[in-house]
């Protein structure tokens, strides 16, 4: 088995990110063969970056979220046959639709709950906010690009989403008004960790956030807040994420 020690090249963690694996044929039987491979490629992803992110397993209601969500709706006509693989694809606007696994992880990582508020910050083509739908009590979600915030809305409600309320906007700013949230994820990568979306925070809450770390790099963050307001925050995994705008 390959294992991962950090610092590792770049090129390894590209291989091990795409890499699928066949599913096995007696799980998830109502689902496509196209869905239980992606699961498997998820946990694959997992096992052999267990060393970097300290996780050998997604949860169980992560894992079957992401079993369920039609990842084919989210994506344009022409990528539909690519749907299920564990890899970004293009949604136009030069914007994509993140991996799978980082979809999983990234969910897994704010430790979703029923009845939690949540904010997302890049809604993008509505994926990664129909996978939260069925883990929180209501989502909020923020797309900067005005097309992609109407397709996604429209698709979210064609497909039963209804407790995703999605807006045009500047995300870095947040959403105030539905403020404080118990979980903020953010799918673009920021300079710094914005200081509206701290704010917004609820104490004892995570914020999931890729942040520039220098020329060409990108770190994943969990960011805490602990109850006096102090906030820590620790690296998760390399990534690659086109870039946050707005203010700054």
């Amino acid at each position: 088995m390959l294992r991962l020690r950090q610092p590792f090249p770049a090129h390894w963690l590209l291989a091990i990110l795409l890499w699928g694996v066949p599913g096995c044929a007696g799980e998830h039987a109502t689902i496509s063969a196209e869905q239980r491979d992606m699961l498997e490629a998820i946990r694959e992803s997992v096992r052999q970056t267990a060393d970097y992110t300290g996780k050998s397993r997604l949860s169980d209601a992560v894992m079957q979220q992401m079993g369920t969500v039609p990842r084919h709706e989210f994506v344009p006509q022409q990528q539909r046959a690519r749907a299920y693989l564990n890899t970004p694809l293009g949604i136009g606007y030069e914007q994509t639709i993140s991996q799978p696994l980082i979809v999983a992880l990234m969910t897994d990582l704010l430790e979703p709950e029923p009845g939690d508020v949540m904010l997302e910050v890049g809604t993008g083509s509505g994926y990664q906010a129909a996978v939260l739908s069925g883990l929180v009590g209501t989502l909020y979600s923020i797309e900067i690009i005005p097309e992609l915030a109407s397709r996604a809305e429209a698709d979210l409600k064609r497909l039963g989403y209804d407790n995703v309320v999605v807006k045009a906007g500047d995300g870095y700013l947040g959403w105030p008004e539905h403020a404080p949230f118990d979980g903020i994820i953010v799918t673009a990568a920021a300079q710094e960790i914005p200081p509206p979306l701290l704010a917004q925070l609820k104490p004892g809450a995570k914020l999931v956030i890729p942040v520039e770390t220098g020329v060409g790099y990108q770190e994943l963050l969990v960011v805490e807040k602990a109850a006096d307001g102090s906030v820590s925050s620790r690296s998760v995994l390399p990534v690659r994420f086109v870039p946050l705008t707005g203010e700054r």
